[in-house]
């Protein structure tokens, strides 16, 4: 559906609310899309925030290409020591990993660093995988189109705040549109949900992935749903009758203005004030998984996340799309002094995360993965690393095909193939090819595929093979 049409709908669709039609859309039309394409589905995007490094959270293992890797590293690895004495990037400290799919690579072997002990034990379970070197692209590049610049180039290449816009929207700063937007809007196009509100979810604040022409970002804190100050205070400005007041006030104003733009907007925000309170009482409740979160940012907010999942039938949704976030990953000096706890988090909070999914009956129907910026280099600048573009990224999920490495994951050297210099990686994989592979999962036909992400008609493979049997 071209965006013209979309823009119409939704505002036919905030019309015709002004009317009395009410938020939700047709159960049977609601309950038919259930029943056709198997139930609920969510995807969660963990965006790190700096350009986590690659090159640390998977590593060479074999004993050929951990010596060439450990070489360029050993500047870095020497300050990578812990209790234990040594460096916990010395190959015998490394959890190696083994891939279902190992024959892949020809005899090489891959290791993760043992902070990401957790996610390595869900290798095992087959409830992880990993997408190697995956990064915005045009078209495919290769070093010799890198450097004669014979082929296009995602735009500002290296910027922290473009390229994030870039892998979220496929454009530099100032877009308005995400893939996980433009995903939820075919998914709100064909009725997946009877509420539109809880589709897109952020407890990250705004993000561009997730905008979208239908679908409207519902955010909620790191504690769950947010408070309306004024309406949900107790005592507002030392009044107890005030917050009622000033809700009512709000709320008598959709019948009492005669400017329709101005009714709808009164009803967007008697929307906004139910909603809240929607989610608000749901998260009263204990919660319904007895999984403990580490309390750490990350595991506060997928912990959030996890409590909205578990209230999908109430908040009336098939599908839903996540995102979540931290930082720290800008690792250009003190690398070994900050990697390691930013991996133990992610590691801690996925792995807590799948776990309550599984407690709740959906591990199979939620798919978390990571994003990043981008990589980093594989040389180093005494204890950090520069800038990169393609990355290593996890994926986690009861419904991936095993314990898996998808893509190409370039040799530890300098200046091969897809080195763009100082073994700064030129993806393999586009974030078209990774986002189209969970649109596929998530219920998307191919010509919905090609709509929602204008750039996937550039790559001959548009599903990687993350997720087992026949697409939906």
């Amino acid at each position: 559906m071209n965006p013209s049409r979309r823009h119409f709908l939704k505002t036919a669709a905030a019309l015709s609310m002004t009317g009395g039609a009410g938020f939700a859309l047709d159960l049977a039309r609601f309950n038919a899309f259930a029943a056709q394409t198997g139930g609920y589905r969510a995807l969660v995007c963990v965006f790190l925030f700096g350009g986590m490094d690659c090159h640390d959270t998977v590593i060479p293992y074999d004993t050929t290409n951990y010596n060439r890797y450990a070489d360029i590293r050993s500047s870095l690895f020497n300050r990578y020591d812990d209790l234990e004495g040594g460096s916990t990037r010395a190959r015998d400290r490394l959890l190696p990993m083994t891939l279902a799919n190992a024959s892949d690579f020809g005899g090489r072997q891959f290791a993760l660093p043992p902070e990401l002990g957790p996610l390595h034990e869900l290798m095992d379970e087959n409830a992880c995988s990993i997408v190697s070197n995956v990064g915005p692209l045009v078209v495919p590049v290769t070093r010799d189109d890198y450097q004669n610049r014979s082929a296009p180039l995602p735009p500002r290449l290296f910027s922290h705040n473009d390229q994030q816009s870039v892998w979220m929207a496929s454009q530099p700063e100032g877009a308005r549109f995400g893939w996980g937007g433009r995903l939820a809007d075919v998914m709100l196009e064909a009725n997946a949900n009877q509420d539109s509100t809880f589709t897109v979810v952020s407890t990250s604040g705004n993000q561009v992935f997730l905008s979208g022409q239908l679908a409207g970002q519902f955010e909620v804190g790191s504690n769950g749903p947010a408070v309306i100050r004024g309406i949900d205070d107790d005592n507002y400005l030392s009044s107890d009758a005030l917050p009622a007041l000033y809700e009512s006030h709000l709320r008598a104003q959709n019948e009492t203005l005669s400017n329709l733009l101005q009714r709808d907007y009164a009803s967007a925000v008697n929307r906004s004030i139910d909603a809240n309170r929607t989610l608000a009482e749901s998260f009263e409740a204990p919660a319904p998984f007895a999984t403990v979160f580490p309390q750490n940012y990350l595991g506060q907010q997928l912990q959030v996340v996890a409590r909205v999942i578990a209230q999908r039938a109430v908040l009336g949704v098939n599908r839903q799309i996540f995102f979540v976030g931290i930082g720290g990953f800008d690792s250009h000096s003190g690398q070994a002094n900050s990697i390691p706890n930013r991996h133990g988090e992610i590691a801690s909070a996925m792995r807590a995360f799948y776990d309550a999914t599984v407690e709740m009956g959906v591990g199979n129907d939620v798919t978390a993965f990571t994003a990043s910026d981008f990589g980093r280099t594989l040389t180093v600048n005494r204890d950090g690393t520069d800038h990169g573009w393609g990355a290593h990224h996890l994926v986690v999920g009861g419904g991936l095909a095993g314990s898996r490495m998808h893509g190409t994951f370039p040799e530890p050297v300098l200046e091969h193939a897809y080195d763009s210099g100082n073994g700064r990686l030129i993806p393999t994989t586009s974030v078209d090819q990774f986002a189209a592979t969970f649109g596929r999962w998530f219920g998307l036909n191919d010509t919905e595929l090609d709509d929602a992400l204008p750039g996937l008609s550039n790559f001959s493979t548009r599903d990687i093979g993350l997720f087992t049997g026949a697409a939906i």
